[in-house]
């Protein structure tokens, strides 16, 4: 079986696995995982074993710019202070300390080669952090500090590799190795900078939707080719570039541009997604060839110790991280209150290993020490950690009784207001033009009036019954309306009045009226 035929095959499981999982309360990453495991397990099946270079241009550059895109700069500068702790601080100790760990288990893996592991194994994942709290539904601060983890530590991580490796090497210096790191973290962002400047001019004048869309695809793999070239951090390069773009999307693509593009990257995005997590499992016999020296229970005891200290690892860190800067800084004190111990808990119990430490690890020398049993240990941390804690997850949620903060929802409920405030006042204004009709007046007035009133009292929380009543029943009463217009189209296209280009033209327009009902039902 040739590649490509592999490649369908996988998309065809993938698929029907998705379904599988929307349907029980496992997040998909996790159970693709279990799934690629099993499958790759089943005696006769080719070996797939993954490319590094394929995660690193293929899968990586799209996934990071489309988190990013989506990942606000307000909420990510707010909680920058949480978010570097955990990215880099929390990375440096873990690089340091499961070395020393992993050397003293196995002394014959040399100390710069077990740092290497735990800059391997460091990173927690950012499809998997993104996937299992949206599932969760968790206070939107924990949701952003999470996210802006994953998006920076992978660049960390993969440093802090290629200064252990240097040591391995004879290469070393602390010096050298200080100053690699700020140099490749201040070229990716100012990288990310420039590119995000220069693509949004590029988009603010041309309005050709299908060029916008591939465009945007084009930009995340060339920041990350371009800054790899440049020896600089590709992984910040890419996180810059999509908080650049999304920050100014609202001025720089037009409605159908935005509409057409997320449609378009939620698809490549599930696939990529999809992808990645069903062939963390099927390299499992791969990991496995080349490890006769060691009996199955050394393997087992030594990839469940690392996996389980690579957790405690987290909460050892977590902890004085979120306690330690308040009670030494009165301003962050007052500035930031501390939070209640459960907030901890959940972000120490949230660090889930995926397809960057598997890429990283298969993306070392042949002549690496230990090379088949670190990647072995690689890929247990990874299950210990994306399984074990991704599986649990939710019950550990429940019992700490975490609810969503309504801010998302407030916001959402101030900004609908003020828009419908602004549309008011604007028509007034216009009120005395010639061109205004009265009839189109008052209706107007009154739709606006209704949409002021209804989200002023979600935003005090003051729900009027009666008002949420009739917005529910107005709602029922255009579907039902939309699904007659719906079948009339059918029935004209079936009979030959209209064509198909007639009928999917109007059908484009009750789409997006069917979109926008949604929208405001879920507001």
């Amino acid at each position: 079986m040739g590649q490509l035929e592999i490649i369908l095959v996988l998309l065809v499981v993938m698929t029907v696995l998705v379904g599988v999982a929307r349907r029980t309360p496992i997040p998909y990453p996790i159970f693709l995982t279990l799934a690629g495991l099993g499958i790759g397990l089943i005696p006769g099946l080719p070996h797939i074993e993954l490319e590094p270079e394929i995660v690193f241009i293929v899968f990586l550059p799209p996934i990071l710019t489309s988190a990013a895109f989506f990942t606000p700069i307000r909420d990510f500068t707010a909680n920058l202070r949480p978010i570097l702790l955990l990215s880099l601080g929390l990375v440096l100790f873990t690089v340091l300390a499961l070395g020393f760990a992993l050397h003293a288990l196995v002394p014959s893996i040399p100390l710069a080669a077990a740092f290497a592991f735990g800059a391997i194994v460091a990173p927690p994942d950012a499809i998997a952090a993104t996937s299992v709290a949206e599932k969760l539904g968790l206070p939107q601060r924990i949701v952003t500090v999470l996210e802006g983890e994953s998006l920076v530590n992978d660049a960390s991580a993969l440093i802090a590799l290629r200064a252990a490796l240097g040591a391995l090497a004879g290469g070393f210096s602390i010096w050298s190795a200080g100053l690699d790191f700020v140099v490749s973290a201040v070229g990716g962002v100012a990288l990310g900078l420039l590119l995000g400047y220069l693509i949004n001019r590029v988009l603010e004048r041309i309005d050709d939707t299908p060029v916008e869309v591939l465009l945007t695809f084009v930009n995340s793999f060339a920041a990350y080719l371009i800054a790899e070239r440049l020896h600089v951090s590709g992984v910040l390069a890419c996180v810059t570039l999509g908080l650049l773009t999304g920050r100014e999307s609202v001025r720089t693509m037009s409605a159908r541009t935005r509409i057409q593009a997320q449609a378009v990257w939620e698809v490549v995005i599930f696939l990529l997604n999809g992808l990645v997590f069903i062939l963390i499992g099927l390299q499992l016999p791969a990991v496995l060839e080349g490890l006769g020296d060691y009996s199955a229970l050394e393997l087992a005891g030594l990839g469940l110790g690392l996996g389980l200290i690579v957790v405690l690892l987290r909460f050892v860190w977590v902890f004085p991280a979120t306690y330690l800067p308040r009670m030494l800084s009165r301003s962050v004190r007052e500035r930031d209150p501390p939070p209640s111990w459960k907030v901890p808990v959940l972000i120490g119990w949230a660090g889930m290993r995926g397809i960057v430490s598997l890429a990283a690890a298969l993306s070392l020398p042949e002549n690496f020490p230990q090379r088949d049993l670190v990647l072995f240990l690689t890929f247990c941390v990874i299950l210990v950690t994306l399984v074990g804690q991704g599986l649990s997850l939710p019950w550990l949620v429940g019992r700490l009784n975490l609810e969503p903060d309504g801010t998302l929802e407030r916001e959402e409920a101030w900004a609908r207001f003020s828009a419908a405030q602004a549309a008011l006042e604007r028509l007034e204004q216009l009120s005395n033009e010639d061109w205004v009709r009265p009839e189109q007046l008052e209706r107007l007035r009154g739709m606006y009036t209704a949409r002021r009133q209804r989200y002023s009292a979600r935003y005090w929380g003051k729900r009027e019954l009666a008002l949420e009543q009739g917005s529910e029943a107005f709602e029922r009463l255009r579907r039902e309306l939309m699904k007659s217009e719906q079948l009339t189209l059918t029935a004209l296209r079936d009979g030959g009045t209209i064509g198909d280009n007639a009928m999917r033209q109007v059908q484009r327009e009750l789409d997006l009226e069917d979109l926008r009902l949604g929208e405001a039902a879920a507001g």
